[in-house]
């Protein structure tokens, strides 16, 4: 069933207009993020991380720019986030190693 907004959108749509298609940058970054989440267990989701943001970054430009014409604002929204807590487990992580080789620095200095 079409609402009166999805017709008023349809009407003012020029017939010359090209259609909405899926920014690819937004569909990168997102599975830049997803890798970035796998690795951040071993630290090595920093790098894909960074790279997703970029994108993510570049193709919210683009869709702002777009006018409507570039879809994957949820997508770049949801790599920015993913990125972001990769990022977080990926310090954590690396809080951990610190703390852990602390720990067994002082055992083996303590000579236990």
């Amino acid at each position: 069933m079409e609402t009166s907004e999805s017709r008023i959108r349809e009407a003012a749509r020029h017939p010359a207009d090209p259609d909405p298609v899926p920014s690819t940058k937004a569909a990168a970054a997102y599975a830049l993020s997803i890798l970035a989440l796998v690795l951040s267990q071993v630290i090595g989701g920093v790098i894909p991380a960074v790279l997703a943001l970029r994108l993510a970054k570049e193709a919210d430009a683009e869709i702002a720019h777009s006018q409507g014409f570039l879809l994957g604002a949820a997508k770049s929204g949801k790599a920015r986030r993913f990125s972001y807590i990769a990022f977080g487990v990926a310090s954590f992580m690396t809080a951990v190693w610190l703390v852990w080789w602390v720990f067994r620095l002082a055992a083996s200095a303590g000579g236990a």
